[in-house]
C-alpha cells in the first residue's frame, strides 16, 4: 500500500500560489489512490466555507473548487480548530464533510507508521 499524505495548507488567497499547490497535490494523490488527509489552517481555513473555493481564482490552474470536491470526496478534510475560532467558523458553517480538529489529531495522524507530511 502507498504512504498516506497528510497536507498542511496554510496559505489562502495572500499567497494563492502556495495554497493552490496544497490541493493540486492532494487532489492528485486522491486521483491516484494514495489515502489523502488536507488540512485547513491559516488563510485556508476560508476555503471549508461554502463558496470560498469558487471565489479563488489562480491563472492557469484548475479551479479550486474542483480540487477541493475531488479531496472532499476521496480523502478526508479538516479545519483548525484554532484557526476556526479566530475566524468565527463553526461547525455549521463548514461544507459538508470538513470536520474540525485540532493539534492532537493533526499530530496523531502524521506520527502513524507510513506517513509523509507536507506544509504549504
Amino acid at each position: 500500500m502507498a504512504r498516506s499524505l497528510v497536507i498542511k495548507a496554510t496559505a489562502g488567497a495572500d499567497a494563492p500560489e502556495r495554497c493552490n499547490q496544497a490541493f493540486n497535490v492532494a487532489a492528485a494523490a486522491v486521483v491516484s489512490g494514495v489515502p489523502v488527509s488536507l488540512w485547513l489552517t491559516g488563510e485556508s481555513s476560508w476555503f471549508a466555507l461554502p463558496g470560498r473555493a469558487k471565489e479563488f481564482s489562480l491563472p492557469h490552474a484548475t479551479p479550486l473548487e474542483d480540487l477541493l470536491d475531488a479531496v472532499l470526496t476521496g480523502g478526508r478534510v479538516t479545519l483548525c480548530t484554532q484557526c476556526a475560532a479566530r475566524r468565527g467558523i463553526g461547525p455549521d458553517d463548514v461544507l459538508p464533510g470538513v470536520r474540525i480538529a485540532g493539534a492532537p489529531t493533526f499530530v496523531e495522524e502524521i506520527t502513524a507508521d507510513g506517513v509523509q507530511a507536507l506544509v504549504y
